[in-house]
């Protein structure tokens, strides 16, 4: 009956679901899976966060109702964030909005603010929210690249030349999930002008801020000057903090945007539980060392796996953010396809991935690894996967993999 249901109809098979179950069916048989299929971190938050969780959980006056649009000390705390990190000035009071992870927040900014024909200008391949939450408020998308050059904004142009009705908001995520793209400065400042010139709200997802490398930290589009006139960004303490399964996100940026997604989310929900958020608090208040060693690891992890992997028979750029690799099938397998080849990945090498089409039909071709095994994992991955690849009839370099 469910297929009669009109947002239903509208969402597809969720592909990646397909290599979960297998994945997990592997699992539950006894096998040894490496799973680099989920940006799910393994690292625990910092001892202080969880400290502060478990003081304020035994405060008899901490478990009822809290606001929708979180306690002020966290919203002051984000605003903080920001002055901080990016030099902008934020009031937490008209310009920041805790959500529960990035997620949700942008599935309530969708049903705020778009209406059934609406189109939005969405990545592909796009982590899949940033399409689906606005088709499950009724809107259409129209697919513009990923990769930040002139053929982005080239399609912009024509999107708003052709499209009818012309598109209203346009989604960005970088760094990219799951591309692992990234972005500087002079990117948003074109971005921006173009957003006024075309009456256009930009919506973006900052959540992979604190995961870059190389020296060269991720840019906020908010500094950029006059943004929060068309722009609202979306932070996350998952992957700063690894503290996903929390569910803790922040939205900050144009008022009216705030104003109209507030008051969606509260008629929907009373907020995270008050000692998670106070626990979010200490994150973003205290010690940042922590996040300067999770990117170090992230960092160790990447540089191992494109080592090793490469040294398998598998070349994979190397990222320049994220806790991902976008990673092109081999050339000899790429006729298998991202959902067939994941699966085979699976099958004979005990290593799961996700596939490229699982994020858009332009993620075909790919499959997108995540860094959230250890680095002796990372390479015993590798070794899995050049077993896989001569058995395969791959022509192996002669190093082996790590």
């Amino acid at each position: 009956m469910s297929e009669d249901f009109y947002r239903i109809k509208r969402l597809p098979p969720y592909i990646i679901a397909e290599v979960n179950a297998m994945r997990a069916a592997a699992r539950g048989g006894g096998e040894d899976i490496i799973d680099l299929g989920m940006g799910n971190p393994d690292l625990p938050p910092p001892p202080h966060v969880i400290e502060k969780l478990v003081e304020v959980a035994r405060k008899p006056d901490a478990h009822g109702y809290s606001q929708s649009k979180g306690i002020p000390g966290l919203r002051k705390a984000q605003a903080n964030y920001y002055g901080r990190r990016f030099g902008v000035d934020v009031d937490p009071e008209t310009e920041v909005v805790v959500t529960m992870g990035s997620k949700e927040g942008l599935a309530s900014l969708a049903t705020a603010i778009t209406a059934p024909g609406d189109v939005v200008l969405a990545p592909n391949p796009s982590y899949p929210i940033h399409t689906f939450g606005f088709i499950i408020a009724g809107a259409t998308i129209r697919a513009v690249p990923t990769t930040p050059d002139d053929a982005y904004f080239e399609s912009l142009e024509r999107a708003m030349a052709f499209t009818v009705p012309r598109p209203s908001i346009l989604v960005v995520n970088y760094p990219s999930n799951p591309t692992a793209e990234a972005v500087d400065l002079a990117f948003y400042e074109r971005l921006v002008a173009w957003a006024k010139e075309n009456k256009v709200w930009i919506i973006s997802d900052l959540a992979y801020s604190e995961l870059y490398y190389d020296g060269n930290p991720t840019p906020s589009i908010l500094q950029v000057p006059g943004a929060k006139d068309v722009a609202i960004e979306f932070t996350s303490l998952s992957k700063t903090y690894s503290m996903a399964g929390w569910r803790i996100g922040f939205a900050v940026g144009n008022t009216t945007l705030i104003a109209a997604m507030s008051r969606v989310k509260s008629y929907l929900d009373y907020g995270a539980f008050t000692p998670i958020q106070a626990a979010a608090c200490a994150a973003l208040n205290g010690p940042q060392d922590i996040v300067e060693r999770n990117r170090e690891l992230y960092h160790k992890r990447r540089d191992v796996l494109v080592d090793s992997f490469g040294r398998a028979g598998w070349e994979i750029p190397s990222p320049r953010a994220s806790m991902f690799a976008w990673a092109p099938l081999p050339p000899a397998l790429a006729h298998l396809g991202s959902l067939e080849f994941s699966k085979q990945l699976l099958q004979h090498a005990k290593v799961a991935v996700a596939p490229g089409v699982g994020y858009g039909e332009n993620g075909e071709g790919y499959v997108r690894i995540a860094l959230v095994e250890n680095e002796q994992r990372l390479r015993q991955a590798a070794r899995n996967v050049k077993r896989y690849l001569q058995s395969m009839g791959v022509n192996i370099p002669v190093q082996g993999a790590g």
